[in-house]
């Protein structure tokens, strides 16, 4: 899924692998497309706090958390 790689790729590098690990279950639930509406909302709102706290600890930049938080919104929970 691209949003993912795209996450994969803003990380800084010496922070990627370990990002990469809480990612799977990100991506396990919002790749599958079978968890029902809640569900997906409920995940896509945790990415969203993830994201948000690598900004914080400057792990992700501000204009790449900003265009990441956008895909969220946009691919998960504007349904």
């Amino acid at each position: 899924m691209r949003t993912f790689d795209l996450i994969r790729d803003a990380v800084l590098p010496e922070f990627r692998e370990r990002v990469a690990d809480y990612l799977v279950e990100y991506e396990t639930v919002l790749g599958q497309g079978t968890a029902d509406a809640a569900t997906l909302q409920a995940t896509a709102n945790q990415l969203r706090g993830y994201l948000r706290g690598l900004n914080t600890t400057r792990v992700l930049g501000m204009a790449d958390w900003e265009e990441l938080d956008r895909r969220v919104v946009g691919t998960w929970l504007a349904l």
